[in-house]
């Protein structure tokens, strides 16, 4: 297995984990002009569109925070566990959510492609009045019975 994307991975981890408002520049530098950007929410391509999914959340969470949990490279792409926690705008509890990102780089070292995986039914559905009663509701029919 080679480690060709390792290094770039970890200095995206960095940025990542060092996200701010302020720190925004620090991340784009790390992608390609026609990044994609890939979330339960958004399918973008673009600096631009990138940014865009990054401010909103600044616009409806407070202290929103990653934490690279490992970073790992395969031959064609590397892989970030992280965990992020932040309260939702102007209420007093911590959520978490926990996810990988899917990283395809460029020749040159840079990302052109960010694709998050992570669980929106129960790790944030789940916790929204009255969505959330939906969500078990059908996780609940859905479940496949325990021998």
């Amino acid at each position: 297995m080679s480690n060709r994307w390792l290094e770039p991975a970890r200095a995206y981890a960095r940025a990542f984990e060092a996200l701010t408002p302020q720190t925004l520049p620090d991340l784009v530098k790390l992608w390609t002009e026609d990044v994609v950007f890939v979330d339960p929410f958004n399918k973008v391509r673009g600096h631009s569109a990138s940014l865009a999914v990054y401010r909103h959340m600044y616009l409806t969470t407070d202290e929103p925070r990653f934490h690279v949990l490992d970073v790992t490279a395969s031959d064609t792409a590397a892989y970030l566990k992280w965990r992020m926690t932040f309260r939702p705008k102007g209420k007093p509890e911590t959520w978490t959510i926990e996810g990988m990102s899917d990283l395809a780089f460029a020749e040159d070292g840079r990302v052109r492609s960010h694709v998050d995986h992570w669980d929106a039914a129960s790790q944030l559905y789940e916790k929204v009045t009255g969505l959330g009663w939906l969500m078990r509701f059908l996780k609940s029919r859905l479940k496949a019975p325990i021998a």
